[in-house]
Parts: C-alpha cells; structure tokens; sequence
C-alpha cells in the first residue's frame, strides 16, 4: 500500500514539474505599452545581466524596448522589442555581470572626475578636428574599452554615449557640448557612411526621436560607442542591431 502510494506521488509530482516547465516557456508576451508585475520583473532581469534601464517601475516604455532589443541583438534572437518566449528562455539562461567573466575589467585610472576641456565650444556646422590629431583621439577612444555603462556619466568610471565623446575629446583639447543631441549640431552632414572618415561622428536614433545615441568613426564600418549593454566597445554599422537606427554621420575631420 505504501509502495503503492509513493509510485503515485511520484507520478503527480513529476507531472507538476512538466506543468511547472511549460509555464515558463508559455511566459507572457510583453511589448511597448505593457505595464504591471511582469513587466517589473523583466526590467530587474535586464538590470541583473548588464543592460541599463534607469526607471525599474513596470511600465514598457521605448528605454525597455531598447536594452530588450539590445538582449536580443547580443543573444542572436530575432530583433524584434517583443519579449517572446525565445527571449524570456535566453534571460532565464543569463548570468549576472561580474567583472572579468562578462565583460572585460577596466584599466584603473588616476582620477575619475569630469574632465573639461578648457577654451570655448567647438563651434557648429564645421569640421573641427584636424587630421594629424585622428590617431591621438582614436588611441584615447580605445583606451576605454571595457569601461562600463552608466546614464548619466561622464568619466572613466562609467560613462554614457555623449559623455564619453565629450571627455574624449576634451582629453584632446577640444570642447564639445554635452548632449547627443547638441553633437550632431557639429560638423558637416554626409549623405552615406561612405563619405565618412575615421574620427568622424556617427548617430542614431534608439530611446527617443532623433539623434539619442552616438559614437566615434573608426573606419571599414565601425564604430566605438559607449553601448549602454557592455560599455565602451567596437560595433559595425552593418550591425542588425544599428543599421536601422543609423540616422547620419557628421564629417568633423579637416
């Protein structure tokens, strides 16, 4: 009788634990203008694998649907801002970021306070960095590789896109304003990527319209950014992830 009775407890209990595991996969569907306890838990996941999303309060607003189809790019899932079942699999599956298994330690620095590049701001609507300088201001864009993302920063121990090419270039003499949007002001608009030259800047539009992300032009389609996924890293514009958010380059070599 007993024998009996643990055969069948077995039984049940392996069927809660088929039923427990389908659950999982049969996760809720979540997209642009969802909101409510799923969406929060979704929000603390991305945080917890290195994607930055500043407002955790269940709302799927366009900053979600950015580091969602950032997983997405990274995890090689169809891109879509939708979190699906194959996304919701491939979050249940990630690791935390830890530093030196993820992504890769920075180099300690001297000093991390804003740098501010002394003179007056480079002025709009003209190149304005001279050739013989590109090689210095690309060694110092790489030098930052691996340095992590933070909205908001603007030194070596985190920066944001624009943060980061503003201290950049201030660590080459040059002031530029602060925002994404006030650097796409610089330079001259090209009409494709092939007219751009290394050290020229790139944009996108991401999180909000127009220019809302950007980087600096390192030639044969790449580009360095402070990607607010792994950090100041190397990408391509052909990128599934970029190329449709390319929204022009700015030629500021002379």
């Amino acid at each position: 009788m007993m024998k009996k009775f643990s055969l069948k407890t077995g039984t049940i209990l392996g069927l809660s634990m088929m039923f427990a595991a389908q659950t999982v996969f049969a996760s809720p569907t979540l997209q642009e203008g969802s909101h409510g306890h799923d969406v929060l838990l979704l929000q603390k996941k991305l945080q917890a694998v290195g994607y930055s999303i500043s407002s955790v309060d269940g709302v799927y607003g366009a900053e979600t649907e950015r580091a969602v189809t950032e997983f997405q790019r990274d995890n090689k899932i169809r891109i879509t801002g939708i979190v699906n079942n194959a996304t919701w699999r491939a979050l249940q599956k990630a690791k935390k970021v830890k530093w030196g298994i993820d992504v890769p330690k920075p180099t300690p620095r001297k000093s991390n306070e804003t740098l501010k590049s002394k003179g007056p701001l480079a002025p709009n609507n003209t190149p304005i960095l001279a050739r013989s300088k590109v090689g210095a201001l690309l060694q110092t864009a790489r030098s930052y590789i691996g340095v992590p993302y933070q909205f908001g920063g603007t030194t070596p121990k985190a920066f944001d896109c624009s943060g980061y090419l503003q201290y950049v270039f201030a660590k080459n003499g040059i002031n530029i304003p602060r925002t994404a949007d006030e650097q796409y002001k610089l330079g001259l608009r090209t009409k494709s990527s092939q007219q751009l030259v290394p050290g020229d800047l790139v944009f996108f539009t991401t999180y909000e319209a127009g220019a809302s992300h950007c980087g600096i032009y390192l030639g044969e389609d790449k580009f360095i950014h402070a990607s607010s996924s792994k950090g100041v890293r190397v990408d391509t514009l052909k990128d599934d992830y970029w190329a449709p958010r390319y929204l022009g380059g700015k030629h500021i070599v002379n």
